[in-house]
């Protein structure tokens, strides 16, 4: 009996309150409210005995929040690109954990670690397979970095710049939604190759932010604007070479009359149609553009490139380390900012990329 009250006891001491986000209905149009997303407390056991083997127990430290988490609330299959998140299922996130007990020799306690697998949670158990790798901790990056131009905003403006794309030196780009997580990091990177780089954005403040700060030559408050056309008249008075596309809408309709023949258009994402189902978003009438110009638009999903993600990881710490990539980064703290930290991004107010700090 003495036994089985200390092992009972012990058990006790791994117990953990975590509070976690999870799915209650689906949010179709708009943005997501607690109607749709919930928070609520869980208790469970971080006890060894309790983790299977090849998983980890994972503290949170930080969350990435992307736009792509909103395509995953519709409960609709209709042409978006990532799988729905089942009702009742606690959310996964990108984000950087710390493992506190490990089933797994690869990982140790005190490992930092980034999975894409995270649940919206203080404390979760994942797999193994699911880490993407440790962070060195003595690498003079620091974490936010690792969520931003070493994470998916990062890994996506490389993609689409380096890989889809390829813009040659003197190559006029346009990158829409500049200073938000993926633009601000094209767009430098852009620079870096050569090419003269104007930046769209929906605030003066921004686009202050992208000339003074990311190096960008150009560019312009898509709110002040009547007439899309005439800007990009005046911007690019020898058309578009290049175009990454964060936005689509009326702002990709107005490119294709400006495009130069052969321009490349990688599609990163629409954010200004996701709050949206199918049939209610702005179609683009002038697809006929890209015939007589020749024009290659593409899109692109991380999950295809991610074999390309140690080439890229590369590249990019000797951009951060040498001062050529910079980055804004805004920082909520608290689980419980996640539904806010989500919405912000439909926001005019959000400049740059947001996380959320769970823990120190």
């Amino acid at each position: 009996m003495g036994e089985e009250v200390k092992s009972k006891d012990e058990e006790e001491t791994w117990m953990v309150e975590s509070k976690e986000w999870y799915l209650l209905s689906y949010a179709p149009h708009g943005v997501p409210t607690t109607d749709h997303l919930k928070l609520r407390t869980v208790c469970f056991s971080l006890s060894p005995q309790s983790i299977p083997h090849g998983h980890l127990a994972i503290e949170t430290l930080l969350f990435s929040i992307d736009p792509y988490l909103r395509s995953r609330f519709t409960g609709n299959l209709d042409g978006l690109y990532f799988p729905q998140f089942q009702l009742n299922q606690v959310v996964t996130i990108f984000g950087i954990g710390r493992v506190k007990v490990s089933n797994d020799s690869r990982y140790k306690e005190g490992d930092l670690i980034m999975s894409a697998s995270l649940l919206v949670a203080e404390y979760c158990i994942i797999p193994s397979r699911e880490i993407f790798g440790k962070i060195d901790p003595a690498s003079g990056i620091s974490l936010p970095d690792y969520l931003s131009s070493l994470g998916i905003p990062g890994f996506a403006a490389w993609l689409g710049i380096e890989v889809v794309g390829d813009p040659k030196p003197g190559s006029n780009v346009l990158i829409s939604a500049a200073s938000g997580g993926v633009g601000m990091i094209a767009g430098q990177l852009a620079k870096i190759r050569g090419c003269r780089v104007i930046g769209s954005t929906g605030s003066d403040e921004k686009l202050r932010l992208i000339k003074e700060e990311f190096g960008y030559d150009d560019g312009f408050n898509y709110n002040k604007e009547t007439d899309l056309d005439a800007v990009l008249t005046k911007l690019f008075p020898n058309g578009i070479d290049f175009y990454l596309d964060n936005v689509g809408g009326k702002m990709l309709e107005s490119v294709l009359n400006h495009v130069n023949k052969y321009a490349r258009i990688p599609l990163c994402g629409m954010i200004s149609q996701y709050n949206q189902v199918w049939t209610e978003r702005d179609g683009v009438r002038n697809l006929l553009n890209m015939v007589g110009k020749e024009v290659r638009m593409e899109g692109f999903l991380l999950k295809t490139h991610f074999n390309r993600f140690g080439d890229f990881a590369k590249e990019m710490e000797v951009h951060i380390k040498e001062g050529r990539v910079k980055s804004k980064i805004k920082i909520n703290t608290g689980i419980e900012t996640f539904l806010d930290s989500l919405n912000s991004l439909f926001s005019a107010s959000n400049i740059g990329k947001v996380l959320i700090q769970v823990k120190a």
